[in-house]
């Protein structure tokens, strides 16, 4: 299964890469429009970005990580924008589209002590591991998959050592 899902993010990572890239070009007098019976598709317009509890914006690409199954989502994280001590309670499989991504794995928040997976970088943040993340000094994005039903749990922080 956890496979299954590596799979299908890279599938995912890259038709989300040319769209973060890139703008919808001149379409073509003969250009058909696929018929949506066998393949879909969501252009970067039509992306329906919400503003998440700790502080992300997502937009779904398929699934729902609230209920039962397979689900997608991209994840932007602006500039300077961190959580905080978190877990999630299944495996979540995370693509870097772009930017860094600045991580941590323990229950003290400090972004000094965050360390950076940069662009193209593929990591998994495994259920129920306490880590939190996001951006510093750039925009970020994150292709995001697992499996449903998936919770986010908030923890309580520690304090930094002296």
């Amino acid at each position: 299964m956890r496979l299954a899902l590596a799979a299908l993010i890279a599938v995912a990572a890259a038709a989300v890469l040319p769209a973060a890239a890139q703008t919808q070009p001149v379409i073509p007098k003969t250009a058909v429009v696929p018929d949506k019976t066998h393949a879909t598709y969501i252009l970067p317009k039509d992306l329906k970005w919400k503003k998440e509890s700790l502080g992300q914006m997502q937009a779904p690409l398929y699934g729902d990580p609230t209920k039962p199954g397979p689900y997608g989502v991209i994840i932007k994280w602006p500039k300077g924008q961190m959580s905080h001590p978190h877990y999630h309670t299944t495996d979540r499989f995370a693509y870097v589209v772009s930017g860094t991504w600045w991580v941590a794995t323990s229950e003290t928040f400090d972004p000094a002590t965050t360390y950076p997976l940069p662009a193209g970088t593929f990591a998994t943040d495994l259920a129920n591991k306490v880590h939190w993340d996001g951006s510093k000094d750039e925009d970020l994005i994150l292709l995001v998959t697992g499996m449903g039903p998936m919770k986010t749990v908030t923890v309580p922080e520690k304090p930094a050592k002296k």
